[in-house]
């Protein structure tokens, strides 16, 4: 008798798994090519240096203006003194006055911080540090 014959389309060694149903699913729109970020230079000392001029310099011209536009003749009086200035010359220096004031207190508290700060690490030095380690003798 004859056996029938199989095709054979696996080794013997390995079971078939069972395939599951393929869909028919339209393809994936292609993704747009990925943007490029733009290449930006590291920030420099003098890039920040023009910020600053140019901010100081419109600061200026708004204070210049400030001044012209406050021209009117006015009289002050602060501690027995009398003077004759511009309004706008008055104003201002009243504001750099008022600076000065709240700049003053806050120097002499970084001062005090700062003092403060340096004694703290002189005592932490002192206290790592061990007489034992300098009299050791010298290898002979």
């Amino acid at each position: 008798m004859e056996s029938p014959v199989v095709p054979v389309t696996q080794p013997n060694n390995q079971a078939a798994a069972p395939s599951p149903p393929r869909r028919e699913t339209p393809p994936a729109p292609a993704a747009p090519p990925a943007a490029r970020p733009p290449h930006r230079l590291p920030r420099s000392r003098a890039g920040g240096l023009w910020v600053v001029l140019v901010a100081f310099a419109v600061v200026l011209l708004l204070l210049l203006i400030f001044i012209l536009q406050n021209g009117q003749r006015s009289d002050v009086y602060f501690l027995g003194a009398h003077g004759h200035l511009p309004m706008g010359v008055a104003l201002l220096l009243s504001a750099i006055f008022g600076v000065l004031l709240v700049a003053l207190p806050t120097a002499v508290r970084i001062a005090q911080l700062r003092m403060t700060a340096s004694r703290h690490r002189v005592r932490i030095a002192a206290a790592t540090h061990t007489p034992a380690e300098e009299q050791k003798p010298a290898a002979s």
